[in-house]
């Protein structure tokens, strides 16, 4: 017995597009095609939907399907911008929800038009934002983290402010610093800005300490608002962990009005797989951008881990790529960077990138000066 749908839906008729890669020989191709237009929507028997606004409005539409290489097809799928209930969780389930289960199908990129964007803010403060707090209105950024976890809260704040004196216009916690009894969350947090803050009078140049917001569910609000309230410069979020919608909710939130660094703990097996998953360009550029990230970290080819050039440029467009209102964001190599390996670095990404190195740092003579060279090294190029 076919479902009839008789009751008038209340929809615009706009509709975004999601661009999925899918492997196979043609015929299952466009079956698979077919089975996202269902699987992503109305998830019921199609042979079993007649006609009405279900079909009409509801279902997805293949709006193109093209041969790429081999066995690689594209599909273009057109969605009802309704159906995301203009939320961020909703959205992503319709993009990838139940078919990221099924093999042999990839995100490539989506494309949104304003009547979805403008329920979306994105980044508070983009490139142009984050130049501006930083005084810094062409050159690239520097950033780096302070590890290695297992340090005290007092060692931090000194690494931090060394960093700082050394000239980088961002120190963050590493992805790995929470609520360890060693390092409280706290403990770390009001120190690490304290010494930011010291080493940025002393220096006359600001310098931004990031916490790293991460924890228990009830308790993440709670610690954003205590890091604003003992200075930091801004948030450090891992959406792949906390969640996408508390990243969004922290950029959004007027009485935070922090920025926030985007990391990729957790991303792996959304990235990882060629035939699966999202591409660089759609996760680590447009995904954090309407998400709210300000910068977004992400692995570089030169480091450890696995990670092409050509991933690497894709970031950098989806970063930059037009979003109607929403602002370009910071694209940030790391996973592994050295101070031999920034002149190349510099080469590919140019200025309008933040250049994040760790543990690279800690060589030489002292921290300052290690900072101070991967300052001269950028200032020069």
């Amino acid at each position: 017995m076919k479902l009839q749908s008789t009751n008038q839906l209340n929809v615009s008729g706009d509709r975004f597009t999601v661009t999925y890669s899918i492997w196979g020989c043609e015929a299952e191709s466009r079956e698979i095609a077919s089975a996202i237009c269902v699987e992503e929507t109305a998830e019921f028997p199609e042979v079993l939907i007649g006609k009405g606004d279900i079909r009409d409005h509801v279902l997805g539409q293949i709006v193109d399907f093209k041969h790429i290489d081999g066995d690689h097809y594209q599909t273009m799928i057109s969605y009802a911008i309704e159906i995301t209930s203009f939320e961020l969780l909703q959205f992503l389930n319709v993009v990838y929800g139940n078919i990221s289960m099924i093999p042999n199908i990839k995100v490539e990129r989506f494309d949104l038009p304003d009547s979805l964007l403008e329920h979306f803010k994105g980044a508070r403060f983009g490139i142009n934002g984050l130049r501006k707090l930083l005084n810094i209105p062409s050159r690239a950024l520097l950033a780096t983290a302070i590890k290695p976890m297992g340090l005290s809260s007092k060692e931090f704040a000194q690494m931090a402010y060394d960093c700082a004196i050394g000239g980088m216009d961002i120190v963050k916690d590493d992805h790995g610093l929470s609520n360890q009894t060693f390092s409280p969350f706290k403990d770390r947090v009001a120190q690490c800005a304290e010494a930011v803050r010291k080493a940025s009078r002393k220096s006359g140049k600001p310098c931004l300490y990031m916490a790293n917001i991460n924890g228990r569910a009830e308790e993440l609000i709670e610690k954003a608002y205590y890091a604003k309230e003992v200075g930091v410069g801004g948030f450090m979020v891992i959406p792949a962990l906390v969640g996408w919608d508390m990243m969004r909710y922290l950029a959004e939130d007027e009485n935070l009005g922090l920025p926030i660094i985007s990391h990729p703990s957790f991303f792996g097996n959304y990235l990882t797989n060629k035939r699966s998953g999202f591409s660089f360009f759609s996760m680590y550029g447009q995904l954090v951008r309407l998400a709210g990230g300000d910068l977004t970290v992400f692995p570089n080819f030169l480091g450890r881990f696995p990670a092409t050039k050509e991933n690497c440029i894709e970031v950098i467009k989806g970063t930059q790529v037009k979003m109607g209102h929403l602002r370009t964001i910071f694209p940030s190599p790391g996973g592994g960077a050295t101070l031999e390996k920034i002149p190349e670095m510099l080469s590919l990404y140019g200025s309008n990138t933040v250049y994040l190195m760790g543990g690279g740092l800690h060589h030489g003579e002292s921290l300052v000066k290690s900072c101070r060279e991967f300052n001269h090294l950028v200032e020069s190029f």
